[in-house]
């Protein structure tokens, strides 16, 4: 791949780069449509690629030594994955599995940490996909270490419900085990906080919640714009692709 086609052309990774750099860096790059369960690595393995998110998701998991697995962080267009690990030569600390039909753009690791050090504006988009990733996981960890667990999922839905564009509604993205687990809870404990929830207003059918009074949970849940996702930026909502039910799917902003 030497000249990037309209997929690439608005990609931030790409767009403010020099031509002759910009073929460089994706003279054997690949595009990669990627199926549903596709494992693109496993923690401990080291990077062979950058790879950079184009449409769909990637979940990012920790795994015990017993088999346990949890969900770390979800990255989504236009984001980089664990670019920490590529530009350092390190090895990864997570697996990264595709939880739905995807497309990637993998740049060998190599080249890709060459480019950082002599292109700044490619250094600076690194350096803000990494101050982004530092942000999500602070909020995660004070969400963890300050809040109970029905707190925690009642944040949850009032910063899901806002990301779909419903307020007063919010279809979970994915399984219950995974929204535990990111949530640091066991399915069990997540199912019961929905049921105390119950009380604030909250009522569950299926996959869909719905949310009675989002100015009530908020308050009764201690909604907190240092903690919770304030809602995608202008530039993440216009890059993002929609979901299943037409709203535009970014999950986070940077903070």
């Amino acid at each position: 791949m030497t000249e990037p086609g309209p997929e690439l052309k608005t990609l931030p990774l790409l767009r403010a780069l020099p031509a002759p750099s910009r073929a460089e860096l994706l003279q054997n790059a690949v595009l990669h449509a990627v199926t549903p369960g596709t494992v693109l690595f496993e923690q401990g393995e080291m990077p062979t690629f950058q790879h950079v998110v184009l449409a769909g998701s990637v979940h990012l998991l920790g795994r015990s030594g017993a088999g346990g697995e949890v969900l770390i962080e979800v990255v989504e267009p236009p984001d980089l994955v664990i670019p920490a690990a590529v530009v350092t030569g390190s090895p990864y600390l997570m697996r990264a599995r595709v939880p739905e039909r995807s497309r990637l753009l993998l740049i060998h690791a190599g080249v890709f940490r060459s480019a950082v050090l002599r292109e700044p504006l490619l250094a600076q988009e690194v350096i803000g996909s990494l101050a982004g990733q530092f942000r999500r996981l602070v909020r995660q960890v004070k969400n963890l270490k300050l809040r109970t667990g029905t707190e925690r999922v009642g944040c949850y839905l009032l910063a899901l419900s806002r990301r779909q564009g419903t307020p007063h509604r919010a279809i979970l993205p994915y399984e219950k085990n995974l929204i535990a687990s990111e949530l640091g809870m066991t399915r069990e404990s997540f199912s019961r906080a929905l049921s105390a929830l119950q009380a604030e207003g909250v009522t569950v059918q299926d996959e869909t919640i719905t949310i009675g009074n989002a100015k009530h949970l908020a308050t009764a849940c201690g909604l907190d714009p240092l903690i919770d996702d304030p809602g995608p930026s202008p530039q993440a909502q216009e890059a993002a692709p929609t979901t299943r039910s037409g709203k535009a799917r970014s999950r986070r902003s940077h903070g």
